[in-house]
């Protein structure tokens, strides 16, 4: 079994990458659960979906709660009879310097961009470990291999993210035949970028060299499908995908 068929909870599914990947993998055949906070934006994607010919469902629910995502896990399993495959894509940007102590900011990114894959993560695997196997898909950054001005924690939490999937794959790939990916975007059309309110760090990142073309969340969804794709004796570790344009 590839994607045709397979279980899929992608969080952060309302916008961007998150509900792009939703789209992309219904159209393959996947059982698409999407989850996010915005139920508007997720009624109008599974809709859309559905009227496509694909398969999808919704919950509300946010990933800073171990409780609702252990409900979104059981939500899956109730609609679909097993969970494949999760795809922790929800993250916040607020870059920032570090003097500006926008301490409330660096608490949200931490809890929804390292809390937030663990939740899920703990969510996912005791079903996937009774079930024989599974695919965890967590979504890092460029910025999880490099350190950009403003950018320091929100780095630090996505340097987190590859230690834990690394963690992961060396854990349960082995013994629970669990596997293991992380994907690394560089610049994307995203809502990230209304999340930053220093603009210190906002005029830093537009000094950068200008992007024409910066990737688009279908392509990072096409990325996570292929991963996807593979036979479950094939298990794709890493995706680092830039704008050809990106130099850094």
């Amino acid at each position: 079994m590839t994607i045709q068929g397979k279980v899929v909870v992608v969080t952060g599914a309302s916008s961007g990458i998150g509900e792009s990947t939703a789209r992309v993998l219904a159209k393959a055949g996947a059982k698409v659960v999407l989850s996010a906070r915005r139920t508007e934006r997720l009624e109008q994607t599974v809709s859309e979906i559905r009227a496509a010919g694909g398969e999808a469902v919704y919950r509300t629910s946010d990933v800073t709660s171990k409780e609702q995502m252990k409900s979104l896990a059981d939500f899956a399993v109730e609609q679909y009879g097993r969970l494949d495959v999760w795809v922790n894509n929800a993250g916040l940007m607020p870059l920032s310097y570090l003097n500006k102590l926008k301490i409330d900011e660096w608490d949200r990114m931490i809890d929804v961009n390292i809390k937030g894959v663990l939740y899920g993560m703990a969510a996912a695997i005791p079903i996937m470990e009774k079930q024989g196997g599974g695919h965890i898909i967590n979504v890092s950054s460029v910025a999880g291999h490099r350190v950009g001005l403003g950018g320091a924690v929100y780095s630090g939490t996505k340097f987190a993210v590859r230690a834990i999937t690394e963690g992961l794959r060396m854990e349960l790939s082995p013994t629970s035949r669990i596997r293991a990916t992380i994907i690394s975007p560089g610049m994307v059309e995203t809502e990230l970028l209304q999340t930053i309110t220093d603009e210190d760090a906002m005029q830093a990142l537009k000094a950068r060299a200008p992007i024409q073309q910066p990737l688009r969340g279908e392509d990072i969804a096409n990325a996570i499908a292929y991963a996807i794709d593979q036979p479950e004796t094939v298990s794709v570790n890493e995706i680092l995908i830039r704008p050809t344009e990106q130099g850094s």
